[in-house]
């Protein structure tokens, strides 16, 4: 009898800043930047933007108890995050897809639940992220950030060591 409304919720660009998600310096001095999703796009959201999405659902009151209302400031592939993480970082970040066993793998804690959240949304990728429109989020937030404007703000916490220097030989 409790007056609820359910609000889905997306990846978090954050993830990238403070779970260690973002690009990596391989071997060679490339920026590689590896999610096991595959080719599907996933539903992302600036952190600061849920609370002014979920303060605009109490704003609605009666009319938005029972629904289910999902939310998302972008849906990006692996590759078009990789394209604005290398803009906004000024270098080339190469699009590293791994699979979610491979991921379950990495040596750090959470590693496998985080592989069998990204399957789940890698293999049903189209009714995950359509119950998380990004129209409907902007009208709940216009101020919604998109990755790239998250980046402009974010972009210097992500942890890439610089590139070697060449050695002549």
């Amino acid at each position: 009898g409790v007056p609820t409304t359910f609000l889905y919720l997306s990846f978090y660009w954050d993830n990238l800043i403070h779970f260690g998600m973002g690009p990596k310096r391989e071997a060679d001095g490339t920026l590689a930047f590896s999610l096991p999703i595959g080719d599907a796009a996933l539903p992302g959201i600036a952190a600061q933007d849920i609370g002014a999405c979920a303060l605009a659902l109490f704003a609605q009151g009666a009319a938005v108890i029972g629904q289910h209302v999902g939310i998302a400031g972008e849906h990006l592939t692996l590759a078009q995050m990789a394209h604005s993480l290398g803009r906004a970082l000024g270098e080339p970040v190469q699009a590293r897809a791994m699979a979610p066993a491979d991921y379950a793998r990495m040596a750090f804690a959470g590693a496998d639940e985080l592989a069998n959240m990204f399957q789940f949304k890698r293999d049903f990728s189209d009714a995950f992220r359509a119950r998380r429109p990004v129209v409907e989020t902007r009208c709940l937030n216009p101020a919604a950030l998109n990755f790239d404007a998250w980046l402009l703000r974010h972009a210097h916490a992500l942890a890439t060591p610089p590139r070697a220097a060449a050695h002549g030989g």
